[in-house]
């Protein structure tokens, strides 16, 4: 990020890429506010160490985003969060897409900060695990470890049910 101009390119580079920022900050700290309060912290953070940041800044701001929020759940006790939610919504032909969103962000808030972090690094992100690694500042085995745990967890909490039916359990034997 260059010195002259940076609130020029800071500005574009928000209006091409804020919306996914934003996205991936609300998984990260459920909820819009949470979220908001996240991405804005890791900005804050951005423009002060500018001087280390070549090139593209995405990659730094998003390795920011997920060392904040895990630390922020390190740093706090476990308790369910109220999620502000957009007032257009509730609309009646998105209900049951806004009930899995919100199933899914519930269920991500019953995983281990770690566990969190890399299953939205890796499937909302969609980054390999090398590039999971590189992000989370760990080896590539934590990340599978920490996925493989984190989507086990994310079954049993979504579908607590399916682990007393005999066809579905037989199968993860083979």
């Amino acid at each position: 990020m260059r010195e002259d101009g940076q609130y020029d390119d800071l500005a574009a580079f928000l209006g091409a890429r804020g919306d996914a920022l934003l996205r991936t900050a609300v998984l990260l700290a459920p909820g819009r506010d949470g979220g908001e309060d996240l991405l804005q912290e890791a900005l804050e953070r951005l423009l002060r160490n500018r001087h280390k940041v070549d090139g593209d800044p995405e990659g730094y701001l998003r390795r920011i985003m997920y060392n904040r929020a895990v630390d922020g759940w390190r740093s706090r006790s476990r308790r369910p969060e109220v999620l502000g939610l957009p007032a257009d919504a509730a609309v009646a032909d998105h209900v049951s897409l806004l009930d899995l969103r919100l199933e899914l962000i519930q269920a991500l808030g019953q995983l281990t900060p770690r566990q969190r972090a890399t299953i939205v690094a890796r499937y909302w992100e969609e980054l390999s695990e090398a590039e999971a690694a590189t992000a989370l500042g760990c080896s590539v085995s934590a990340v599978k470890s920490a996925a493989a745990r984190g989507l086990r967890a994310l079954r049993e909490v979504i579908t607590p049910e399916a682990e007393s039916l005999p066809h579905l359990s037989e199968g993860r034997q083979s």
